[in-house]
């Protein structure tokens, strides 16, 4: 059986196929190499037309990586996929902690163990890097706190849930959010999106900064 069995020749062929493929033209020169890596996570070229970002996410977002912010996630399947080689140092990479006791105030609330992790991040959200790639949940009711005026908030938010029920919505609410306070964020708009694409989002500002220090 014949097929290509170099890693690096594979990630090459790959953005060499992406490159080919999409359309990058309509986005800023600060995004196309995070729409690359989204693309490569999962596979999509077409994406690409649904990428909505704010004019300074990528540069927000890294200074604030570059501070050590925090990198708050919404599922460990997020957390798994960002590659803590790359984590500054002072960055904290916080994954969830799901438990029966997190299980059991969920029920009691009537919501979901995501939404309560939103909840649970507080303090930790000051100048953070937010990675929401699986719970519509999560971004709702962290969308709901922030519009009830909770501080600190954060750098910015890569909201990429997937799913039929509520990613769609999310997103939007984001977008609406985020446009009327400035806050910097990242997502893909409707059903698509994902911890892998959330993840990779990440792992190409992280590479960014790892590149530029090297340089410097």
């Amino acid at each position: 059986m014949t097929y290509l069995r170099d890693p690096q020749s594979i990630t090459r062929e790959s953005f060499d196929i992406i490159a080919r493929e999409t359309d990058l033209t309509h986005l800023d020169a600060n995004l196309r190499p995070i729409a690359v890596r989204m693309i490569h996570a999962c596979g999509m070229t077409d994406i690409a037309d649904d990428i909505v970002c704010s004019p300074r996410f990528a540069h927000v977002s890294r200074c604030a990586l570059q501070n050590g912010a925090n990198i708050l996630c919404d599922s460990n399947m997020t957390a798994a996929g960002i590659k803590r080689s790359l984590l500054p140092d002072g960055g904290r990479l916080i994954a969830p902690e799901f438990n029966e006791q997190l299980k059991t105030r969920a029920a009691k609330a009537k919501t979901t163990q995501s939404a309560l992790i939103a909840e649970s991040w507080g303090a930790a959200l000051q100048d953070a890097v937010v990675v929401i790639g699986n719970a519509p949940t999560a971004l709702f009711r962290l969308l709901e706190l922030l519009m009830d005026g909770a501080s600190p908030v954060p750098a910015g938010i890569i909201g990429i849930p997937v799913g039929f029920v509520g990613a769609s919505e999310s997103k939007q609410k984001l977008i609406a959010y985020c446009q009327q306070t400035q806050l910097e964020f990242l997502t893909i708009r409707g059903r698509r999106g994902g911890s892998a694409v959330a993840a990779a989002a990440v792992n190409a500002v992280l590479l960014d900064l790892s590149t530029s220090s090297e340089i410097q």
